[in-house]
């Protein structure tokens, strides 16, 4: 049954491979981009399609030699390697079914993030200056491209809003589990008592689009140039850089102000509102995804929380599958590898006892 799934899918494969070498697709860009990003995710499938094979050939060549075999030494030797065969082959079936398990078609993609400061004042401010640190050096250890698109600052390194885009391999497949609530508890910098405090702030994760993905009509577009407000010098309280868009039919806005230019910030503003209007179009087209959207977001009230920070306890939670790690320092250092694997690891298992 595996077998006949991993064929169909080879077969898809080839054919993918066949319509991205075809001349006649190489005008549509819009196709070919989807069929990139197709053969991407099929790829491991392919992959796998092609050992499967292999260790299903190897066993069944075994049983054969096994069978016609009657000398005791000759069969003592096809047994063992059937038995060898027999374990590798039971371990594969199961890799083989996590890869067959529907995956989100948006994990190959890019990424913006959004964190804003919720409950707690300046002190989510600065945890939320906190988490725009610890996701740069977590994307610094992955080799990933980090851009700051806009910000709005406050007092003590800390912000009340932040975004930024991540480039690079798998960034969406490991970045989603982030969007949610992050409910911080510690003795804050502003703190003269000792006294431990209770913070939140919210990380939105938007799957990043290609301009050709989605169709906005210039004509629909509200662009608003002013001065930036934020870090970058003196330039930036003298020259006009500044970019807003509004999406007039649908009232979304996304602005800019990180660059000393104009243009760049017009076409990071742009990355941001395609991201936003896709990520619309996604919760319109399916309710199921809209109330998971909300639920990501929410108001950055502490009770909605996705994960704790407890400082004085040295203590991380994640909420979703009940993960408490002692290691806080080095997590906010970057170090999220654990806590992203054992989320994907639970949502894999899930998907798979769905799947039957």
């Amino acid at each position: 049954m595996l077998l006949e799934k991993l064929t169909s899918i080879h077969e898809k494969f080839v054919d993918t491979e066949r319509q991205l070498a075809d001349p006649a697709n190489a005008p549509d860009q819009k196709k070919m981009t989807l069929l990139a990003r197709q053969r991407r995710q099929l790829l491991p499938i392919e992959a796998a399609f092609h050992k499967y094979k292999k260790l299903t050939d190897d066993l069944a060549g075994a049983r054969e030699v096994l069978k016609d075999t009657r000398d005791p030494e000759m069969r003592e030797m096809a047994e063992a390697e059937m038995r060898s065969l027999e374990e590798e082959f039971a371990k594969y079936d199961e890799e083989v079914k996590y890869l067959l398990v529907p995956q989100d078609p948006d994990d190959s993609r890019n990424c913006i993030i959004e964190i804003r400061a919720g409950t707690g004042g300046d002190e989510a401010a600065l945890f939320a200056g906190d988490l725009y640190r610890m996701y740069m050096r977590y994307a610094e250890r992955q080799g990933w491209k980090m851009e700051t698109i806009d910000f709005n600052e406050t007092g003590l390194k800390g912000f009340r809003e932040v975004s930024f885009s991540l480039e690079g391999e798998d960034v969406y497949a490991k970045m989603k589990w982030e969007g949610g609530v992050h409910r911080v508890q510690r003795v804050p910098a502003t703190e003269t008592q000792g006294r431990i405090h209770t913070s939140a702030a919210s990380v939105a994760v938007l799957p990043e689009v290609e301009d050709v993905e989605i169709d906005i009509n210039p004509n629909d577009l509200r662009i608003d140039i002013f001065r930036s407000g934020g870090k970058g010098g003196q330039n930036v309280n003298k020259v006009e850089t500044a970019v807003r868009i509004t999406h007039l039919p649908t009232g979304i806005v996304a602005s800019c102000q990180e660059e000393r230019s104009q243009l760049k910030n017009r076409n990071k503003a742009m990355k941001v509102l395609r991201s936003r209007m896709y990520e619309k179009a996604k919760e319109e087209a399916d309710a199921k995804y809209s109330a998971e959207r909300k639920s990501m977001v929410g108001s950055g009230d502490r009770s909605e929380k996705i994960r704790t920070y407890n400082f004085p306890q040295d203590r991380v939670t994640d909420h979703r599958i009940g993960l408490t790690l002692h290691n806080l320092p080095a997590i906010m250092d970057g170090e999220l590898d654990d806590l992203i694997e054992q989320l994907r690891i639970a949502d894999r298992a899930k998907r798979l006892a769905a799947a039957g």
